[in-house]
């Protein structure tokens, strides 16, 4: 019975450990200005790889507002710049109104009708560039305004990224010709 209780005890305070080492999204570091930054074209300059993400390149993030609200249509063309898109996308809803820092998506992606639910929060922006991360850190955005940044400017979002905890490998997938 000991040794029951003593082998239980031993894998909870491991499983803590391990959650307690998992990587936590900083609080967004300022408010966004949910008129300017949800509207409009954001360029996708680097993303955490992923299998839904194989072959995309030149991809971008348009943000509208319809009848229903905000609105974000993600897309990518296959494999080149010149490749047929590939389009996804879902109501956006403001988690915390005010800040405007913290959204959830609700995708539609099998034959619009099987959702896929992600939370993402802005974890730094200007008006030209923002980070983007899912809570635990998993899947991480970088975006700017233009299709185009300079080296620099990408050299120091990433920097800043993996200054905030983000630990994954990054991609920098190829753009569109301008």
């Amino acid at each position: 019975m000991k040794t029951a209780a003593l082998i239980t005890a031993l894998a909870l305070s491991t499983s803590l450990a391990f959650a307690a080492e998992a990587p936590k999204a900083p609080e967004p570091a300022k408010p966004v200005d949910a008129a300017s930054f949800y509207a409009g074209r954001w360029y996708e300059i680097g993303r955490t790889p992923m299998s839904l993400t194989d072959g995309c390149v030149a991809g971008y993030t348009d943000y509208q507002t319809n009848a229903k609200g905000l609105y974000e249509r993600d897309a990518c063309r296959d494999k080149t710049p010149a490749g047929e898109e590939k389009v996804i996308g879902g109501r956006l809803e403001i988690l915390n109104p005010g800040q405007n820092t913290k959204v959830h998506v609700t995708y539609h992606v099998f034959l619009g009708l099987i959702p896929v639910n992600r939370e993402y929060w802005m974890l730094d922006h200007t008006d030209g560039w923002f980070l983007m991360a899912t809570p635990d850190m998993k899947m991480v955005n970088l975006y700017t305004r233009d299709p185009h940044p300079a080296p620099a400017l990408v050299d120091r979002m990433t920097k800043q990224i993996k200054d905030m905890g983000y630990t994954g490998l990054l991609e920098f997938p190829a753009r569109a010709a301008t």
